[in-house]
């Protein structure tokens, strides 16, 4: 059965922001509510919608959002949820990882404090949920949890959902549990310790893939490569049915997420 899924597009707007409040999720994750009035009007209607981050300087200090006029430093984020209170004042919530290493981003989420300016660019559009899911399979890293729980989020409360993630620890085992659909979420937790090539087996391990399931895969892009190859090739989905993106690689700084995960692949 073919997948259709709408997109809507939103002009592209930047804006400044602030830090207005800091909450640890685990060792490796904090939630970071961003407020300010130039977020009236922003909109993230689809699961896996991203906008671009922008942080300062660690040199100077500065934030620039323009090139050509100061260092920009810039990365993508999947907005998590946005809230409207009485008085009409938007907040947004955005989940970093915290990789314990010397990159900006999660130097900047590591000390991040309340008052503490980003920039925001996007997002550009939004594909929405697909029409006629039957059911929903996720294989994610923690770099996607974000966007996985908003599938959980903006699905039917009907559709059952299978998920697979590969993380490092079981700090982030209940990092779903308080949305409302979460009893649906039949999930498996691979441990990285454990050794590689666990996603695939435990992908394989399902068997067949049933037409009105489609299958979001998400993470690092090195270990999604063998995934997509067997949905796509030996299972023979369509393009329709399988999202694949890999949000960060190996080796690589600044991953540009929108390049083809597997070059190699024209299909």
């Amino acid at each position: 059965m073919p997948f259709l899924r709408e997109t809507v597009r939103h002009e592209l707007v930047k804006r400044r922001v602030t830090v207005a409040d800091v909450r640890p999720l685990a060792p490796s994750m904090v939630r970071i509510a961003l407020a300010g009035p130039e977020l009236e009007g922003f909109r993230a209607l689809g699961p896996a919608d991203h906008v671009k981050v922008f942080f300062p300087d660690p040199a100077s200090g500065e934030l620039t959002l323009e090139r050509g006029e100061g260092v920009v430093i810039s990365r993508d984020y999947t907005p998590l949820a946005v809230t409207v209170d009485a008085a009409g004042a938007t907040t947004l919530d955005l989940d970093f990882v915290l990789h314990g290493d010397e990159g900006p981003a999660s130097t900047w989420a590591a000390s991040a404090q309340p008052g503490d300016e980003l920039g925001l660019g996007g997002p550009r559009g939004s594909r929405l949920v697909p029409e006629g899911l039957g059911r929903l399979l996720v294989i994610a890293d923690e770099t996607a949890f974000p966007a996985t729980r908003r599938w959980l989020d903006l699905v039917p409360e009907s559709v059952p959902v299978t998920g697979i993630f590969d993380v490092a620890d079981d700090s982030l085992d209940g990092y779903f549990d308080d949305l409302p659909g979460a009893a649906r979420l039949e999930a498996e937790r691979l441990y990285r310790e454990d050794g590689p090539g666990q996603l695939e087996e435990a992908l394989r391990s399902l068997g067949p893939i049933a037409e009105d399931t489609f299958v979001f895969l998400a993470g690092e892009a090195t270990a999604l490569i063998p995934l997509r190859r067997y949905l796509r090739h030996e299972l023979g989905l369509p393009g329709e049915q399988v999202s694949a993106s890999g949000y960060w690689k190996h080796g690589i700084v600044n991953l540009d997420h929108h390049a083809p995960l597997d070059p190699s692949d024209p299909d």
